[in-house]
């Protein structure tokens, strides 16, 4: 075939998979596909809007925490009501919402990490967001995110040197409709709204005539584009992801993070060579009616709890090979507004969890 009219037609055949240019940008994939061995895995849990750090992990202990937040505090574990702090340490505790999180760090899964963040002191959500991705605080011109830069740094080991794992399109994946900026960069990573995006619209003999055109086409772009994605496409096809079933009795929130997090359990089961997974979940900006042991923040909480101890139940035993962290751009002020709320603050939260953590 004509190279031109090959490029023509292949753009052409692409539209019919419902697999945009922009996709393509996301999803730059190596020229060979193959399994890469078992390794660690890094999941980013960001939790946009910044996260109210003194209700999520909270200091029972502090007189003034209750001073500064009369309408929003969590009560004290020994306040014998409803709804009070979940005690750590005798000083910490943990908002009641977050109840599933108490057995992790009580088997040493999880730790708590408090007063966290940036050292920028930006109030505005878009810059904090970019400076905690790119891990360059009020440098506004860094064109990759520091998840790309760690696959860089992770791809030079000696052991990652045995395999070719910069051909894996499955090494790093974010479970969101557009690549987050905490992976932008050189390295090869994909992003999608879900797993059952990722295929090619098509059925029976037209999908293969599409795949016979991409494979023996002359146009070296378009060719290698199209092989590739056959083969990615295949190979997530084996894994099967339509027939998952969570193990270990662990259930997921039908929640989109819920369902997000399920999935990033198949592919961490799956063995397609994932090293980076990426997701997050909204709805942190809690300036009015934030509420205390029950609301706003609470209702948020326990989508965010249910999803990652449903994910840690599942995963099981590979929980050893597997580290989950979570994040938010800032924190949120010391003391509530007038709105039962709390406006932009700095520092915030974050939790570790993982079989290798030094956690309780």
């Amino acid at each position: 075939m004509e190279r031109r009219a090959f490029v023509k037609s292949g753009a052409l055949a692409l539209v019919t998979m419902g697999l945009s240019p922009s996709f393509l940008r996301r999803t730059a994939f190596g020229m060979e596909l193959i399994k890469a061995p078992k390794g660690k895995v890094l999941i980013c849990l960001f939790q946009r809007g910044a996260a109210d750090g003194l209700n999520v992990i909270v200091p029972h202990g502090e007189k003034a925490y209750y001073a500064m937040r009369p309408s929003i505090a969590i009560p004290r574990p020994s306040a014998n009501v409803a709804g009070g702090a979940i005690d750590l340490d005798g000083f910490f505790g943990l908002h009641p919402s977050l109840a599933p999180f108490k057995s992790l760090y009580d088997r040493g899964l999880l730790a708590p990490v408090h007063a966290v963040g940036s050292p920028s002191t930006t109030r505005s959500h878009f810059d904090a967001q970019d400076y905690m991705e790119t891990g360059t605080p009020d440098v506004k011109g860094t064109t990759d995110g520091w998840l790309n830069r760690y696959l860089a740094v992770k791809g030079t080991c000696d052991e990652c040197k045995l395999v070719d794992t910069h051909a894996n399109p499955f090494r790093a994946v974010s479970l969101t409709p557009q690549t987050p900026r905490i992976l932008e960069g050189p390295r090869q990573t994909v992003a999608m709204d879900s797993l059952s995006e990722f295929t090619v619209r098509a059925t029976g003999s037209s999908a293969e005539r599409l795949e016979a055109l991409y494979r023996t086409g002359s146009a070296d772009l378009v060719h290698g584009t199209g092989t590739e994605m056959f083969d990615a496409v295949k190979m997530l096809r084996a894994a099967n992801p339509q027939q998952y079933s969570p193990r270990n009795g662990a259930t997921y929130p039908r929640s989109q993070f819920g369902q997000r997090l399920l999935q990033i359990a198949q592919l961490v089961k799956a063995n397609v060579g994932l090293e980076v997974a990426f997701a997050d979940i909204g709805g942190w900006d809690t300036h009015v009616n934030q509420g205390g042991a029950t609301g706003q923040l609470a209702a948020r909480l326990d989508d965010f709890a249910q999803s990652i101890a449903a994910l840690v139940t599942d995963l099981g035993d590979k929980m050893d090979d597997v580290v989950i962290m979570t994040m938010s751009e800032f924190g949120r002020m010391a003391k509530e507004n007038g709105n039962r709320g709390t406006d932009h603050g700095h520092a915030g939260a974050l939790f570790v969890i993982g079989g290798h953590v030094k956690g309780g």
